[in-house]
């Protein structure tokens, strides 16, 4: 599948805020007087009656901030409301729209940029993998129906995973996933062991099941294969 950015339809008819990509890196939110909200400091200009409120907070609710408190993670974020349109970037990273239907995506605190006010944003269990990524044990979930804004360094790309095609990413790499899917901590081995760059003990993330999973074309800084 190609990249994620490339194919993405306009915003559902749940949703006011319309999101559409100026280039690959600049995100344009036309808002009616509905609100989205925003990684902190990812405004780069708007036009029109905008206001902004900062909030901080790695999810909605009770178990957000209980699981804030767990692993002193904090995820800034703000909400825009108002009529006209606002503009995000944040460090030229790519930016790709990934709607949703009533399900889950799975992403990086630090890859989510931007979502409509129709979504919920919670927290998730990652276990090793968050360890071993040095992100901490948990992930940023993402709920409902609208859309949503991730980042890449590179132009993502979108992997299937069905029932008799499991998949092997490297941690680094990884930016989100959607669907029903199992994670699978992985040791042994590495894309980095076979090109005799890797250290220590080597891991990946084995995905099974069915759904999607978004990779980014360059490797994130990790504990790095030293488990």
């Amino acid at each position: 599948m190609g990249p994620v950015g490339a194919v993405c339809p306009a915003a559902s008819v749940w949703s006011v805020a319309q999101f559409r990509l100026q280039g690959s890196r600049v995100l344009a939110v036309d808002m009616a007087g509905d609100a989205v909200k925003a990684k902190n400091g990812a405004m780069v200009a708007y036009e029109g009656e905008m206001t902004f409120k900062k909030m901080t907070g790695g999810g909605d609710g009770l178990r957000g901030m209980v699981t804030r408190r767990l692993t002193g993670e904090q995820m800034e974020v703000m909400e825009v409301k108002g009529h006209g349109t606002c503009y995000f970037a944040d460090r030229a990273s790519e930016i790709n729209l990934v709607t949703l239907h009533g399900d889950t995506l799975y992403v990086e605190s630090s890859n989510l940029l931007c979502t409509d006010s129709g979504l919920r944003t919670g927290t998730s269990f990652t276990g090793l993998r968050g360890a071993s990524q040095g992100t901490g044990l948990f992930t940023t979930t993402v709920e409902g129906s609208g859309q949503a804004a991730i980042m890449s360094a590179g132009t993502a790309v979108v992997l299937r995973v069905t029932p008799n095609m499991p998949l092997q990413v490297d941690p680094g790499a990884y930016i989100a996933h959607t669907g029903k899917l199992k994670q699978h901590f992985q040791s042994g081995v590495n894309f980095r062991t076979f090109m005799g760059e890797g250290s220590g003990e080597a891991f990946q993330i084995r995905f099974e099941g069915e759904g999607l999973v978004y990779v980014q074309p360059s490797e994130r800084n990790t504990i790095g294969g030293d488990v």
